[in-house]
């Protein structure tokens, strides 16, 4: 059984999701919270009793949550699946600890030819009913296209013709992956070597969510100044892989009512056609 395009619109029923100050405090630290300073920078992500600081969430914590009640869209290979774009939107701040009602529902379902793109696509509203947060992943499933389907709208995308009017760059550590991996992802390529070799990879590779999040802490504190209230959307499209140990480099330029950004090591684009707003 290959994916089943008619799913597309298809809307899951509503599951009740919870996580705690210590999820909240993993996932900071996944993303590399407190690694430049852990004493003076970022307490309020990756401590729970600092005297005179409250713990906050980081916004795009979201993209480790929520993710029950999506509806079936057919049958694949998981081998063939590749993550091909994230997009985040806070209606409010996330609490560092709570409890929310998640819907998942399958978007639309594009032929690429060789690929079928499927976005799934998350609401999630607090226990009385208001939006805390939307998700929308694009996923390309490889061997899958070729039914006839419509190819999707093109990416406009474009590269502002100027330097980047900010830089804000992080390192990775060495063991990122094993970190950020406890969060959500035990997806063995980011962190058996001998699977990541029959995948064609020196060595474990980083998640590309963790991409997005260290990427997302360079927005707060750049554009935000660090303030989760302000955090409005983010989104954009993997680009290439990122090795733990690397330094990522978020370029950023302000294109009015919004700001346009991409995430490279060195000259190598790792995050591409990225849009931040602010709240």
């Amino acid at each position: 059984m290959a994916i089943n395009p008619d799913a597309a619109g298809t809307v899951g029923e509503p599951t009740e999701i919870a996580w705690t100050s210590d999820d909240s405090l993993l996932y900071a630290l996944g993303v590399g919270a407190g690694q430049t300073d852990p004493t003076g920078f970022e307490l309020e992500f990756t401590t729970e009793n600092s005297r005179g600081i409250d713990q906050l969430a980081l916004p795009t914590q979201v993209v480790v949550m929520g993710r029950g009640g999506i509806p079936d869209f057919g049958d694949f290979d998981l081998a063939a699946l590749l993550h091909g774009e994230q997009h985040i939107r806070l209606h409010q701040s996330l609490p560092a600890a709570g409890k929310a009602i998640s819907r998942g529902n399958i978007g639309d379902i594009y032929d690429k030819g060789k690929a079928a793109l499927v976005y799934i696509e998350t609401e999630v509203t607090d226990t009385e009913g208001n939006p805390l947060w939307t998700s929308r992943a694009g996923l390309f499933i490889t061997g899958e296209g070729g039914w006839g389907g419509e190819r999707g709208p093109a990416n406009t995308w474009q590269l502002p013709d100027r330097p980047a009017d900010q830089v804000s760059g992080y390192d990775t550590r060495v063991d990122q992956a094993l970190l950020y991996r406890l969060s959500s992802d035990r997806n063995p390529l980011h962190s058996d070597p001998t699977f990541a070799a029959m995948a064609g990879f020196d060595r474990p590779i980083l998640h590309g969510l963790c991409t997005f999040g260290v990427t997302g802490r360079a927005l707060l504190h750049t554009l935000c100044e660090s303030d989760v209230d302000r955090f409005g959307s983010m989104g954009g499209r993997f680009k290439s892989p990122v090795m733990p140990g690397e330094h990522l480099d978020v370029h950023i330029w302000d294109d009015g009512d919004q700001y346009l950004f991409q995430t490279r090591v060195d000259d190598r684009v790792v995050f591409d056609a990225g849009v931040f707003t602010k709240r």
